[in-house]
């Protein structure tokens, strides 16, 4: 068995002190360790490193970060599909769900074939210039169209299936994924979805009309947007990893992906305990 480590970059030394006691256990396992190479020397200088991509052989990824790190881990997997496992060392992170000592129990569980897998749905999102896609990208949470500089409201014409449905005029818009639901969308008011729920989530940011409501779509659903005038520094961002300008005359079209995230499943917590300890749900 071989398990990829990705870790987030500036914790203490503690932290890095834990998770080389970590790579030591699995040794011992006999688990072969790979590391990202950017933070073997921190971690253990020891390790087998990897650049850009995690290897096709791999048969887990453990993340230690926050959800950022969890969505650039998600980035090194590209269309692979290897389970991933998140480990809190962050902040707020409901992607990353497990904390440091679960994670020997749910590595045996991994290693033992007992461990409980959910699927993700993700998001394809291309922009077409004069009918040629020039950017196609994967996206776990969501993709993010708005003006690239400074908050300023932007037109955006928007179809569903080809349909017409409005043209929102907003700081920009935000198309998640249910994994998504609880991220930039949730803090732009949109709705909190179960995350193995596959939906398409469209929600305006900070819409210049009022009545333009987030709204949840079929996963089949396959959402065209385009600018309405031409307008400088609008660009798309996607899982917050990457950004590419959209120009008047492009079309940007989102739909499910062909390819879903697999995570392994925290044994100690729901998910909706997890959005009580996140969210601090009643708490006074």
């Amino acid at each position: 068995m071989k398990i990829a480590l990705v870790v987030k970059s500036k914790k203490s030394d503690e932290i890095y002190q834990e998770i080389k006691r970590f790579t030591e256990y699995l040794d011992k396992r006999g688990i072969t360790v790979v590391i990202e190479d950017s933070m073997a020397d921190t971690v253990n200088p020891s390790l087998v490193r990897f650049k850009n991509s995690v290897p096709g052989d791999t048969d887990t990824v453990v993340v230690f970060g926050g959800d950022g790190t969890f969505l650039w881990a998600i980035r090194l997997i590209g269309d692979k599909n290897i389970p991933l496992i998140g480990v809190n060392i962050g902040g707020l992170g409901f992607l990353t769900e497990i904390t440091m000592d679960e994670l020997y129990t749910v590595t045996d569980l991994v290693i033992s074939g007992k461990a409980t897998y959910e699927k993700r749905m993700r998001l394809n999102a291309r922009i077409f210039e004069d009918d040629t896609s020039i950017m196609s990208y994967d996206v776990l949470n969501d993709a993010v169209i708005s003006k690239g500089t400074i908050a300023r409201m932007v037109s955006l014409k928007t179809s569903v299936d080809h349909n017409y449905l409005t043209t929102y005029k907003a700081d920009g818009l935000i198309i998640s994924t249910s994994t998504g639901s609880t991220a930039y969308s949730m803090a732009s008011g949109g709705p909190i979805v179960h995350p193995t729920t596959d939906t398409i989530i469209l929600t305006p940011i900070s819409p210049h009309t009022l009545t333009n409501r987030p709204i949840v779509l079929s996963p089949e659903a396959i959402v065209e947007i385009e600018l309405e005038k031409d307008e400088k520094d609008v660009v798309i961002t996607c899982d917050g990893q990457v950004s590419m300008p959209v120009k008047k005359g492009n079309k940007v079209l989102i739909s499910k992906s062909s390819h879903y995230t697999t995570v392994i499943k925290s044994p100690f917590r729901s998910y909706f305990q997890i959005l009580r300890e996140k969210l601090k749900w009643g708490e006074r």
